[in-house]
This record gives C-alpha cells, sequence and structure tokens, in this order.
C-alpha cells in the first residue's frame, strides 16, 4: 500500500567533465552516509543511482538521481539545513564541488511502496483528458503484480515529467503512457 506522507525531494545533478565518475560517486557517497549518521527530522532515507537518458538531467547524458525521502512538507526545511551544517557539512561541500549543475523535484508516493533496489524508471505524463481515477485503475494491477512504484510529482516543482514509475525490471506500459524508459545503476 502506498503511503500519502511519504515525499520524494529528486536530486539531479551531474559532475563537472574534469571529474571522474568514481571520485564523483564515492563523494555522493560519503555525503549520503554523513546524512544517514546523523538525519534530520523526518528524514526517512536516501539513495542515488546513475543513470542516462533523462532529458532534463544534463541534456540526456550522463548524471546521478538522489531520492530523500521525507515525512511531509514540514521535513523539508529541516533536511535542508541538516544537509549543509555539523557532521554532514564537510561532505556535502565536498560532493557539491565537482557538481557541473543540477535540478530537482518534489514527489509523492501514489501508488506501491519505496522501492530502493529499483532499477528502472519511466518517466511519463498523464494523458490529456485522462483522469486520475482511470490511471490508478489501469496501472494498480501492474504494480502489485511487480512490486513497483508509482510517484506522482507534488505540484509544479521542477522539471521532470508528472509521473515515476519504478520497478526492479523493465515494465510494460500501454503506449498511451509513452515517456524515457530509464536503466538506474545504484551509487549507493
Amino acid at each position: 500500500m502506498s503511503d500519502p506522507t511519504i515525499l520524494a525531494y529528486v536530486f539531479w545533478h551531474w559532475r563537472r567533465e574534469d571529474i571522474e565518475a568514481d571520485e564523483y560517486e564515492e563523494r555522493q557517497r560519503r555525503f549520503h552516509v554523513a546524512l544517514a549518521s546523523a538525519p534530520s527530522e523526518g528524514l526517512e532515507g536516501s539513495h542515488s543511482f546513475a543513470l542516462s537518458g533523462a532529458p532534463w538531467a544534463n541534456r540526456g547524458r550522463d548524471a546521478y538521481e538522489d531520492w530523500y525521502l521525507v515525512r511531509g512538507t514540514t521535513a523539508l526545511e529541516p533536511l535542508n539545513a541538516a544537509a549543509v551544517s555539523a557532521s554532514r557539512k564537510e561532505p556535502h561541500d565536498a560532493a557539491a564541488a565537482l557538481a557541473a549543475g543540477g535540478a530537482a523535484g518534489l514527489y509523492t508516493l501514489r501508488l506501491g511502496r519505496v522501492l530502493p533496489a529499483a532499477r528502472h524508471a519511466r518517466w511519463f505524463a498523464k494523458p490529456a483528458g485522462m483522469p486520475y481515477d482511470e490511471l490508478w485503475t489501469m496501472l494498480g494491477p501492474r504494480l502489485k503484480r511487480h512490486g513497483a512504484a508509482l510517484w506522482m510529482r507534488f505540484m509544479v516543482l521542477g522539471p521532470g515529467p508528472e509521473f515515476c514509475l519504478q520497478s526492479t525490471g523493465p515494465l510494460d506500459l500501454p503506449a498511451a503512457l509513452a515517456g524515457p524508459e530509464i536503466v538506474l545503476r545504484p551509487v549507493l
């Protein structure tokens, strides 16, 4: 069952061209470990993926996608403050120093459950004229069968499409839900 109080602050970022992926990813891991060791109020966890093909992240080239799971909007301010303070400041600053750019969005878990082991993401928009209830009915059985999660954009904050369907394997969707399917490689 989904948990409507769980939000995901999704941060897409990419490394500078003069920085090797291994060094960039190691600094990202150190930051996520520091955050997990001293989490902010309402932070439920985080995970990070390497990806390619998301048009809104580094123009579709190699990028990273961090998911910071929080319990409601009131957890966003403490997360923002905690990320750059105390024991998390140095790892954050070291990772940020290697980034060439970034963009973010805020998503809410609509169907399914949090899936930190996701290996595939399908990003799409709801077809014009389709009621949300029809979309839930169409996707609900597929998500249950495959243990997938459907995230919906929370307001229009960020460049990503309205929906992200995460799964552990490829998932066929009706043609009406076309959008980029992105293979995810866990960074931590």
